[in-house]
């Protein structure tokens, strides 16, 4: 049963794990470039060392390391990608109103070393292993391969969902060229394709492989090739793929070092007195305008000092502090007894006319 059972969970597991761990590598923990080229680097070096291992040994723990090996290497790509190291000659956003063969051109332009790079690593992979018994790594890229050949495609024809929350900063840029719109005829071409394809893995667990090593090599690649399957729905159903990755998504600043001050290009003169940090009594009716303009508009400013704020905002602090004491200090001096007594007073006074004479 283990033989059977060991094999998708294990692989279900790493295509999800993988994923996340770069996307938190390349966002929320990437800022430092020699970090994200030492990780890079390591996972290329064990991935084709690991081949080159693993190519002569038909145990079911190389079928593993195969798999494993290759999803290192994939991994490696993937981080020199996003980072945008390694994207094309143009990285650039689609020009507007680009269509056809110009807009097909320009996308090209703007991933053609990625791919390059992609079928070089293959050709490593197939050197690696031609002709030697394990091929489980071989299986394992040309599945990667195919299956994101297929979703870049439907990604540029077009799709309902792109999920393009999902890629980093550095390939922002590579949002204008997904296009979200009813599915195009390769869509169901290329998913009835992939499930075909599917079905006769499936059929040669079952009826060809005699090894423990084919059985679980062949079920690591079917179940690979069924998420990637599982993927191109992701574009076509409202499914929630930024959960499955929203740990490797998270901002880069804890909550506790964002701090709320006002925007800086908010014009202050436009905002009421009773918003100011300075407030002055106006008797002046304001218009609907002001009253949508004076809403206080905040912005999030991440690791911000005390220091580091404006001068106009330390002087306003202060000035409310200075206010407030003020007003503390009056009332505790003049009790409110007093006050309403000269209130009174004042007015039992004659008022003046404009002569100058009482009435």
């Amino acid at each position: 049963m283990a033989l059977y059972l060991g094999p998708p969970v294990f692989a279900a597991f790493v295509w999800w794990f993988s994923t996340g761990a770069v996307l938190l590598l390349v966002g929320s923990l990437g800022h430092s470039r020699s970090l994200r080229g030492v990780c890079a680097g390591g996972l290329l070096t064990i991935g084709l060392c690991g081949l080159s291992v693993t190519a002569t040994d038909t145990s079911v723990a190389a079928a593993y390391m195969a798999f494993s090996c290759v999803i290192c290497l994939w991994a490696a790509q993937e981080i020199v990608f996003l980072s945008g190291w390694l994207t094309g000659p143009r990285p650039e956003p689609c020009p507007a109103g680009a269509t056809g063969l110009h807009r097909f051109g320009r996308a090209l332009q703007a991933i053609i070393y990625h791919e390059v790079s992609l079928l070089a690593c293959g050709g490593l992979v197939l050197a690696l292993t031609w002709n030697a018994p394990n091929q489980v790594g071989l299986w394992t890229y040309a599945a990667l391969l195919v299956l994101r050949q297929s979703a870049k495609i439907n990604l540029f024809l077009g799709v309902p969902v792109t999920n393009a929350e999902l890629m980093p900063d550095a390939v922002q840029f590579l949002r204008t060229y997904f296009a979200r719109k009813p599915v195009s005829a390769f869509f169901p071409l290329s998913v009835t394709l992939s499930t075909a394809v599917l079905v006769i893995m499936i059929q040669r667990i079952v009826e060809v492989s005699t090894t423990p090593a084919d059985v679980v090599g062949l079920t690591l690649v079917s179940t690979l090739f069924a998420l990637g399957v599982v993927e191109h729905w992701f574009m076509l159903l409202p499914l929630p793929a930024i959960t499955l990755w929203g740990w490797g998504m998270r901002s880069s600043f804890p909550p506790e070092n964002n701090i709320m001050e006002p925007n800086p290009s908010v014009n202050n003169n436009a905002v009421p007195p009773v918003h100011r940090a300075n407030p002055e009594v106006s008797d002046a009716p304001q218009t609907a305008a002001e009253t949508r303009t004076g809403q206080p508009q905040l912005v999030v400013v991440p690791n911000v000092r005390n220091e580091e704020l404006p001068a106009k905002a330390k002087s306003a602090c202060a000035r409310q502090r200075l206010e407030d004491q003020f007003r503390q200090t009056f009332l505790e001096q003049h009790p409110r007894g007093e006050l309403a007594t000269a209130r009174i007073g004042i007015a039992t006074e004659p008022a003046a006319t404009v002569n100058g004479r009482t009435s």
